[in-house]
């Protein structure tokens, strides 16, 4: 393989951040969260789009994925000329499509990458296509610095049951020996007064810990997450920094979630600036 294509360098001193993502046509999760995420804290956000989604707070209507060479395209584009201090990856929905996120990476030089595996819509639909599990662990996870699976996602890519913190440790063992630098196994969906994410960085784990917001809106919550932890580590954080404060900001953008639409409303991906 040639040499990877270096990455401009950034003269206005804001952090470049890039999502690889779908569309959410209902702005709460996809592309349109995470580009609301960078704006909040401070980042120049920019989007490679993989799938157009006709989506609300109730479920996904209609799914139509982009061609990968075009997917390809809008990698290149941002990369060649713009440039990114790390990089996003949400819905890919396809192998074709996670084949061509993959390859089009390696031609550049290395960016911080963090992979929220995205599989299941908060509505319970599919939102990556059964053959794209195999692609996106041997093809993605190799490369990547931080996933970011919640426990059926984790469940799923360890090949074991998760359902409490004891097996989210096991599996996130498992899933650490496919390659990922960090792996942060989410624990929101356990019960309790504090949600407890645990990341694990192939040796050893650190937990984070956070009031549990009792609210239906949570549409787009790993969206947001993870995209605030690529937008801390563009600043320059580490991994455990990167995490720390996203969860924080993760847990304001929960406190005052938005009751909009008649199912799972959004979060307020601007709350600080309401004050």
């Amino acid at each position: 393989m040639r040499n990877p294509a270096p990455i401009p360098s950034n003269p206005t001193g804001i952090p470049r951040v890039l999502t690889i993502a779908g569309s959410d046509s209902g702005g709460g999760a996809g592309i349109q969260a995470d580009l609301k995420v960078y704006a909040a804290l401070g980042a120049y956000g920019m989007s490679a789009i993989t799938a157009l989604t006709a989506q609300n707070t109730v479920g996904v209507q209609g799914i139509h994925e982009a061609p990968p060479d075009f997917v390809r395209q809008q990698i290149a584009a941002v990369l060649e000329d713009i440039g990114a201090d790390a990089i996003k990856t949400g819905m890919l929905a396809s192998a074709a499509i996670v084949e061509a996120v993959a390859d089009t990476l390696e031609r550049f030089a290395y960016v911080p990458l963090v992979v929220d595996p995205v599989m299941v819509a908060k509505s319970g639909d599919s939102l990556l296509h059964e053959n794209a599990r195999t692609a996106l662990i041997e093809r993605l996870l190799p490369r990547t610095d931080i996933l970011t699976p919640n426990m059926g996602e984790a469940a799923a890519l360890a090949g074991m049951p998760v359902e409490d913190e004891a097996s989210m440790c096991e599996a996130a063992k498992q899933i650490s020996a496919l390659g990922p630098r960090y792996t942060l196994v989410k624990g929101g969906h356990l019960g309790g007064s504090e949600a407890r994410d645990y990341l694990f960085d192939g040796e050893s784990f650190e937990v984070f810990s956070s009031p549990r917001i009792e609210t239906k809106n949570t549409h787009g919550t790993g969206c947001t997450f993870a995209s605030a932890i690529a937008a801390y580590l563009a600043q320059g954080l580490d991994a455990p920094k990167a995490v720390r404060a996203a969860k924080d900001y993760l847990t304001g953008a929960l406190r005052h979630s938005l009751p909009l639409g008649q199912g799972h409303g959004p979060l307020d991906h601007a709350w600080a600036q309401r004050g």
